[in-house]
């Protein structure tokens, strides 16, 4: 790159995108990378506040923002991750091939970050998303990088990538919605109507709803005939706080080969159990599942649904943002 009067630069070829801004109407690149400067262009440029304008002058150790972009995009992309290729401004956005749950190398995305004048901004890590969303955008920060810089990237990367995206796998499911309250027809059941309409999202079909009352000997053998029936997760519902005649909890840890959780640090959500039969999840929903918003639920289903078999220090991470 040279600097050049803007008034003298008629017949040079701009080295980057110039943005234009006006104010409530209008903010974009206004000259393209490459745009040959006519003589009508001076004032449009004087106005936007351009004095001066780079112009491009070839020199083989160094690269254009644009070119390092693409760099940027090779290291970050994994599995079901794209881009369509457009570069504005020196930045440049990769997307979701498919709907899924995003994986970010925090490590890696970190080391990046930290190598001067790179800059790589994701979403977070383990949150579920659909396919074309964005999922991050990287640039240098100047307009034209050394070489060397970029291998230096390219070193810290070797073959690993920033970003990945996990199909969701679901499944068949059962749902056990306890309380004898129910079962004898005292109340309706709104809990799966809702539950069911959730976790379509996430590949997951339920293919019966059973209402066994609160006999903790009955809820386990339904949860056991579930997962030996092939079923592929196991909602319950009801039962789920502290209360003497709450037997959900209890009959989840006898059917369960594994319990991972009874409680989670989040808010709403904190009753929220998770255990495991045959690599199966037993998940114990909290009423607040039925009407809130965003749960607990909603943080690790997408987890779950693709595969991923969550610990202890899994739910207590959550605690960290855990105040939805």
């Amino acid at each position: 790159m040279k600097e050049i009067k803007t008034e003298d630069a008629v017949g040079m070829v701009l080295c980057h995108d110039l943005t234009q801004i006006i104010k409530d109407e209008y903010k974009g690149s206004r000259f393209k990378k490459g745009h040959v400067v006519k003589e009508e262009d001076i004032p449009v440029l004087l106005s936007m506040g351009k004095e001066h304008l780079y112009v491009w002058e070839n020199d083989e150790d160094l690269l254009h923002e644009n070119d390092a972009a693409k760099i940027l995009a090779e290291i970050s992309m994994g599995e079901n991750t794209t881009t369509n290729g457009k570069i504005a401004e020196g930045k440049i956005t990769i997307t979701s091939k498919i709907d899924g749950l995003l994986k970010i190398d925090a490590n890696l995305l970190e080391r990046l970050n930290d190598v001067e004048m790179v800059m790589i901004a994701t979403k977070r890590n383990n949150i579920a998303v659909k396919k074309y969303s964005p999922l991050a955008s990287m640039r240098v920060i100047p307009l034209v990088v050394k070489k060397e810089l970029m291998k230096k990237c390219q070193n810290i990367a070797g073959n690993n990538k920033i970003l990945s995206i996990k199909p969701f796998i679901g499944g068949d499911a059962i749902m056990i919605a306890t309380g004898e309250e129910i079962k004898k027809g005292r109340i309706e059941d709104t809990f799966s109507p809702v539950l069911t309409q959730k976790v379509k999202d996430y590949n997951y079909d339920i293919k019966k709803v059973i209402y066994p009352g609160d006999d903790v000997e009955i809820i386990t053998r339904q949860i056991n005939e579930a997962i030996e029936n092939g079923a592929k997760a196991v909602f319950c519902s009801g039962g789920m706080s502290v209360d003497p005649d709450d037997n959900t909890p209890l009959a989840i840890r006898n059917a369960s080969d594994e319990v991972i959780t009874y409680g989670a640090p989040v808010l709403p959500g904190a009753m929220f159990m998770l255990a495991y039969k045959n690599n199966v999840p037993i998940i114990g929903l909290p009423g607040c599942v039925m009407y809130a918003k965003k749960t607990v639920f909603d943080l690790l289903i997408p987890r779950i649904s693709a595969g991923e078999k969550l610990c202890k220090k899994d739910i207590v991470k959550l605690g960290m943002g855990g105040l939805l």
